[in-house]
């Protein structure tokens, strides 16, 4: 059975590997419904992503509220690439990444 990431008091911040390679940050509430938004289901996807799909999640944390999510997503996305992968790997290797497939 697939791991639902969705909780009714939390918010959640992550980053996708896009199909070239690109790494996209964003939050959300239901991050299953935000990836398959990404992927194309609907019309939510970010203009980033839909020009680069399919992305695969390789990273999320949680977060309480809207605004610690957002100031976390900020925080990821003032890092360089290479920062970027390294939090990815360590949460890998910590299994806390996200799709590991």
């Amino acid at each position: 059975m697939a791991e639902r990431f969705m909780s009714a008091n939390s918010w959640w911040v992550y980053i996708v590997r896009c199909a070239d390679g690109s790494l996209y940050t964003g939050i959300a509430r239901d991050l299953d419904k935000r990836i398959a938004a990404h992927n194309g289901a609907g019309s939510a996807g970010a203009s980033y992503t839909r020009a680069r799909r399919p992305v695969r999640l390789v990273y999320r944390e949680g977060a309480d509220n809207r605004s610690l999510a957002s100031r976390r997503e900020y925080e990821i996305k003032q890092l360089s690439r290479e920062d970027k992968l390294a939090l990815v790997l360590s949460a890998a290797a910590a299994g806390k990444g996200g799709d590991q497939q």
